[in-house]
């Protein structure tokens, strides 16, 4: 499967200056599969090794972290030579082993010439929850989140219909009816697969919707577990019971978490820190609100406020129980408002943008405000076709952007300085 983030694995081994690369994620986003593969198509021969399952292996970063001692006794447990600038030495799941994380500052200061790379699905929780000694400095960190949907049309053999879309939008000229009602279409069967790469590999193979389901319930399921695993029983039920609560949050007509519908009588003193720990496991993405759109937006966060959207657009639609037939036939539903802001807030996220939303008191709500370079941009998400809406009008009167975008099941336009942009076009902002 095609990634965008192999794009950045080539540029560190061209750069390489001796620091390690940690790649961090939610489980099952595929870190493993596309370090795997890089390892194979960019090096002589590759070193893998899980730390969470090869106890033997995790027990030699006990003691002394001599980086030659500990790729002598690599290459004896895996039968591989380790040779400088030829093999990849890859740590997998190196939350679960806090001496292997500590030691890539060493591998970094000592043995500058060996490539290291190191993925972790819980690895922000564990740093944060046990203060693992962060190797600050020495190592180059990147994320890997779900397919963004121009991923998911790689991987579905439409990389020419990905062209066209990305043309109409630099030009702002509308796609042929014929491929917009493509587009549109495959739009809607991703709101239902998602971007995790197992439930995409399940449906390319018998294009059956119900073998996706069976595996998001077990990616779902595996959520869970891992909220047990890595933290105490008492906070473990108050991380399942925010996380649970998601759906119903969005279901709102105000998306804003309020902690009252997780517990009566909620608060942030009871249920902030699970919070925390859903967005550091990056199974959750956090959107604060700001009240001033102003450069650096990141100062203007509201920290109280946010709202909260699943990881995957995916997960979200198996999670709530909403139809699948519902979902492809773009009927009219009241939860799909909510859905489409989720599938929105992932392909954001996937092109690294932070999440904020605009409130201006009671008066008016903008869905998303990014800001690129000095350039402060509005976006307005809609579910269907019909679009009227005061709110980028508020915002434009009030800021003056360059320009606002307005997310649709609309074609491609532009009149006094609003860009009209479909849905399926999320992944060209």
């Amino acid at each position: 499967m095609k990634r965008k983030l192999e794009q950045e694995l080539s540029a560190w081994k061209e750069r390489h200056s001796g620091r390690a690369l940690l790649v961090n994620g939610a489980r099952q986003v595929g870190k493993t599969y596309i370090l795997q593969e890089f390892g194979k198509s960019h090096f002589q021969n590759m070193v893998y090794v899980n730390l969470e399952t090869n106890l033997t292996a995790a027990s030699y970063f006990d003691g002394n972290l001599s980086p030659e001692k500990i790729l002598r006794y690599l290459e004896v447990s895996c039968g591989e030579a380790i040779l400088p600038g030829q093999t990849l030495v890859f740590l997998d799941e190196i939350q679960s082993c806090e001496r292997a994380l500590t030691s890539l500052k060493y591998f970094c200061e000592e043995t500058p010439e060996y490539y290291i790379v190191a993925a972790g699905s819980l690895l922000g929780v564990a740093i944060h929850r046990e203060h693992y000694s962060f190797p600050v400095g020495k190592v180059d960190t990147i994320s890997l989140y779900p397919l963004d949907f121009e991923e998911y049309l790689w991987a579905r053999g439409r990389e020419a219909l990905c062209g066209e879309i990305r043309s109409a939008y630099d030009k702002m000229e509308n796609l042929p009816d014929a491929l917009h009602q493509e587009a549109t279409e495959l739009y809607r069967e991703y709101l239902l697969v998602g971007g995790m790469p197992a439930c995409i590999n399940a449906f390319l193979q018998r294009k059956s919707f119900l073998d996706v389901t069976l595996i998001q319930n077990g990616i779902l399921d595996n959520y869970i577990a891992d909220m047990a695993k890595y933290a105490s029983n008492a906070d473990s039920v108050k991380i399942r019971a925010c996380y649970q609560s998601i759906p119903a949050q969005l279901a709102k007509e105000n998306r804003k978490f309020q902690y009252k519908i997780v517990q009566k009588g909620g608060s942030a003193s009871i249920f902030g820190a699970s919070i925390e720990w859903l967005n550091l496991a990056g199974i959750v993405l956090k959107c604060q609100r700001v009240s001033q759109a102003y450069e650096p937006i990141a100062v203007y966060a509201d920290l109280s406020a946010f709202k909260l959207y699943m990881g995957d657009t995916g997960l979200l639609v198996m999670k709530s129980g909403i139809s699948g037939q519902t979902v492809l036939s773009g009927e009219g539903n009241l939860f799909m408002g909510a859905v489409t802001e989720n599938y929105v807030a992932q392909q954001l996220t996937a092109k690294g943008y932070p999440l904020y939303y605009w409130e201006s008191g009671n008066t008016a709500e903008l869905d998303f405000v990014l800001q690129k370079e000095n350039q402060m941009i509005g976006i307005e998400v809609k579910k269907g076709e019909h679009v009227r809406s005061r709110s980028l009008r508020v915002f434009s009167d009030t800021y003056h952007p360059a320009y606002t975008v307005r997310l649709s099941l609309k074609n491609f336009g532009e009149k006094d300085g609003l860009k009209s942009v479909p849905l399926y076009a999320a992944f060209c902002i």
